[in-house]
């Protein structure tokens, strides 16, 4: 007698039954293992990209968004920081690192990001293709940025004004790409890179040529160039106070932690902590997460109560049948094992289902991610704790399933045959 055969027949015959209490499992699974990978993906970027940076100044403001924003590059900076300010500051001797940023401007919603070496070599960001910047307007773009933007080797561009793929264009000055980074999946991966001096340049620039052109709207070009050379000469001659939108900091001990309250106090500038701010944030998203996790349980729990009814069900209206097969010679354990078999099934398919839709519900949320920020989160690999899943699935379809079945121990063929 073949169990599964008659086990799936068995649940085809009661479709509706059988699609409600399949579907309430895979719901539920698809939550739980959607959740667990997004968690662990969001994790895994953020304390990736956390490693390293104890501390970023910047301007005063919400200290979470000074980390997003100068970390993640997935936020609006808090403002503009004098450049002499925050060097005093950095000089500090339990300061070890200070990779200074500038950013302000954009290519197709890529961030151009002004800084130096160091923030390469902080992410491990390595040259694939050509070399790395060397003047003004040399760029190194992130591997993402080549493959989305289209942009290669000897390619130049013109940067728009914000962070806005829709900002105005500064037409009258183009990047050059002069290299192409190796993939480090970290935010490195997904920004253009050029040294600060070309993002003062430009907007320097920029502000000029605005000028001019207000001054020609109004006919006053000659005052204008007039102003121009007198502001030219008193740049050549003080040159004026540069600034930056932050710097990124790491602390040679564990002491200089202690930098952060004195410099929140004593200056106009603000110093976040990255692990404290994103502790704070995670524990927020917890809230939501555990509750989300909660009700996927709840679900999974009421699939196996309707595992239970179908079958409890199923079996007083197969009574007749299995008292006519154990007649014949089954054995009460095998119709046991066929009962519980119905149970597995359907735990099996829900779990192959949830864990099928939690992906595509990933590779959704990643496209989306990917189109507003540039971060890939489409990692599909099975979890450790997807296989506990699986666990829990079958544990659930297995009582729900035994319950009812344990009925078949107690059934009197003699009287059931009689009554039909």
């Amino acid at each position: 007698m073949n169990l599964f055969r008659i086990s799936w027949s068995n649940l085809r015959d009661k479709p509706l039954s059988s699609f409600l209490s399949g579907l309430l499992m895979t719901f539920g699974i698809t939550i739980i293992s959607l959740l667990l990978l997004l968690n662990k993906q969001l994790d895994d970027q953020f304390r990736k990209n956390i490693k390293g940076i104890d501390m970023v100044l910047g301007a005063k403001g919400s200290p979470l968004q000074l980390i997003l924003s100068s970390i993640y590059q997935i936020d609006s900076p808090t403002g503009n920081i004098p450049l002499e300010e925050a060097e005093r500051l950095t000089r500090n001797p339990m300061i070890k690192t200070a990779i200074p940023l500038s950013m302000g401007d954009n290519y197709r919603s890529f961030r151009i990001v002004g800084t130096n070496k160091k923030y390469l070599e902080h992410f491990g960001a390595t040259v694939a293709q050509g070399t790395l910047f060397q003047k003004d307007l040399d760029v190194v773009i992130g591997p993402r940025v080549a493959a989305v933007a289209g942009l290669k080797l000897g390619d130049t561009f013109s940067g728009s004004h914000g962070l806005d793929a829709e900002g105005e264009v500064h037409a009258d000055t183009k990047y050059k790409v002069v290299g192409i980074l190796n993939a480090t999946n970290t935010v490195a991966d997904q920004l253009i890179l050029t040294p600060i001096s070309s993002v003062w340049a430009i907007h320097e620039h920029h502000e000029e040529h605005n000028e001019v052109g207000e001054a020609h709207e109004t006919g006053e070009e000659h005052e204008a160039g007039d102003k121009h050379e007198h502001e030219a000469d008193e740049h050549h001659d003080d040159e004026a106070p540069r600034e930056i939108t932050s710097m990124l900091i790491k602390f040679r001990n564990p002491m200089g932690m202690m930098l952060a309250r004195g410099i929140n106090s004593n200056s106009k500038l603000q110093a976040a902590l990255p692990n404290i701010e994103i502790n704070r944030l995670f524990s927020l998203l917890g809230v939501g997460v555990e509750t989300l996790r909660g009700l996927a349980i709840v679900i999974m729990l009421i699939s196996g109560i309707s595992v239970f009814v179908s079958l409890y069900n199923s079996l007083k209206e197969r009574r007749y049948e299995m008292a006519l097969m154990l007649s014949m010679g089954a054995t009460r354990a095998q119709l046991f094992g066929m009962l519980v078999l119905e149970g597995l099934v359907l735990s099996l398919i829900g779990f192959v289902l949830g864990i099928l839709f939690s992906r595509i519900g990933l590779w959704l949320f990643s496209s989306s991610v990917s189109e507003d920020y540039h971060y890939n989160l489409a990692a599909f690999g099975i979890l450790p704790e997807e296989w506990i899943l699986l666990g829990v699935a079958i544990l659930i379809g297995l009582l729900a399933a035994a319950l009812p079945a344990l009925g078949v121990y107690r059934m009197n063929i003699s009287r059931t045959l009689a009554e039909e």
